[in-house]
C-alpha cells in the first residue's frame, strides 16, 4: 500500500512540474500539517533526516511547538554519528534525545541474514514509537527518499508495517532534490556522504562481532584522513575490498603503502581496491 501511494505521489509531483521548488512547498505543507499533533523524527545526522528535521522545526516555530531529533546510539554505526547528530539538532532549534540500543542481544542478527535490515529497522523503530507514545506525539517520522524505494532495502517493509510516516519518499523527493534543498537552507551536512550501517560492509550469512566492525571502522576513518571523502571497507573473510570514487584511482595509488601498511595492522592479510569504484549497496547485488 506504502509503495502504491508513493508511486501516485511521484506522478502527480511530475504533473505538478515536479520542481524543486514545487515539490519544497509541498514538503513543508505535508510537515506543517503532522507538526501539528506532535512529531519525533529519527534522526541520523545525515542530509535526508536533516533536511526533514530543518524543514520541521520551521513549522513548528510557526505554531509554537516542539520537535524531536531522536538519535540511535548502535554498535552498527560510527561514534561520530552521534556527535555529528547531536550538533545538527542544537543549531536547529530540535529536541535531541539519544537512546541507547544493543543489537547484539539479537544472536540471529549475528549471522547477518538476508533480511538484517528489516530485523534492525523493527527493532529501532519499535523504540521510536515507544518514545513517541511516552512523549504524546503523534506521529513518527524517517528520511527514507524516493530513490530508497528503488533499492535493495528490507527495512522499508518494518517502516511500513509499523506505520512509519517517509515524508521524503511519499512526495517523490530524490536524493538529489534532498542536496539542492539543504544546500539553500544552508545545512551544514549537506554535502556529508551516506554513513549506512557498518553491517553493510559483510557479505550476508556472515557472523558480525564488534570487534571486526571496530577494524572496520578504524579502517575507513583512516582512509578518510589521507583525503577520501566516499569510503567503503568491504570484508570477504581476511579480504579487505576498498570501495572509493574511480577519479580518486590514481591519489589512492600514491598512498597506497601507508593505507596497506595500516589495514594490516588491523589484521587484513589483503587489500584490495575495487576497480568498478564506490557503489553503494554492492553487497546486495545478486539479492
Amino acid at each position: 500500500m506504502m509503495a502504491k501511494r508513493c508511486v501516485l505521489t511521484v506522478f502527480k509531483t511530475i504533473l505538478e512540474g515536479g520542481s524543486v521548488n514545487n515539490k519544497y512547498a509541498n514538503l513543508k505543507n505535508k510537515l506543517s500539517s503532522l507538526v501539528e499533533n506532535g512529531v519525533c523524527i529519527a534522526f541520523s545526522g545525515g542530509v535526508d533526516s536533516s533536511l526533514l528535521l530543518k524543514v520541521a522545526c520551521d513549522a513548528a516555530k510557526e505554531q509554537n511547538k516542539k520537535i524531536y531529533a531522536v538519535t540511535f546510539d548502535t554498535k552498527l554505526h560510527p561514534l561520530s554519528d552521534v556527535a555529528i547528530s547531536k550538533e545538527v539538532a542544537k543549531s536547529m532549534g530540535a529536541i535531541h534525545k539519544v537512546i541507547e540500543v544493543d543489537e547484539f542481544e539479537n544472536d540471529e542478527f549475528l549471522m547477518n541474514p538476508i533480511d538484517r535490515c528489516y530485523q534492525c529497522k523493527k527493532y529501532l523503530f519499535t523504540k521510536l514509537l515507544e518514545f513517541a507514545e511516552e512523549n504524546n506525539l503523534k506521529y513518527a517520522l524517517d528520511g527514507t527518499n524516493a530513490d530508497d524505494l528503488n533499492e535493495f532495502r528490507p527495512g522499508l517493509k518494518a517502516l511500513s508495517e509499523l506505520g512509519i510516516i517517509s515524508p521524503l519518499a511519499e512526495l517523490g523527493i530524490t536524493k538529489q532534490d534532498v542536496r539542492e534543498m539543504a544546500s539553500e537552507l544552508n545545512i551544514s551536512v549537506a554535502s556529508r556522504p551516506s554513513t549506512p550501517c557498518l553491517a553493510t560492509r559483510l557479505p550476508y550469512n556472515t557472523k558480525i562481532s564488534f570487534d571486526l566492525l571496530k577494524k572496520i571502522e578504524s579502517g575507513e576513518e583512516y582512509i578518510k584522513k589521507m583525503g577520501f571523502e566516499v569510503v567503503r571497507l568491504r570484508v570477504h573473510d581476511n579480504i579487505a575490498r576498498i570501495e572509493i570514487d574511480k577519479d580518486e584511482f590514481i591519489r589512492f595509488i600514491e598512498k597506497a603503502d601507508l593505507i596497506i601498511n595500516y589495514l594490516k595492522e588491523l589484521g587484513f592479510i589483503y587489500i584490495t581496491l575495487d576497480l568498478e569504484g564506490f557503489r553503494s549497496g554492492s553487497m546486495d547485488i545478486g539479492k
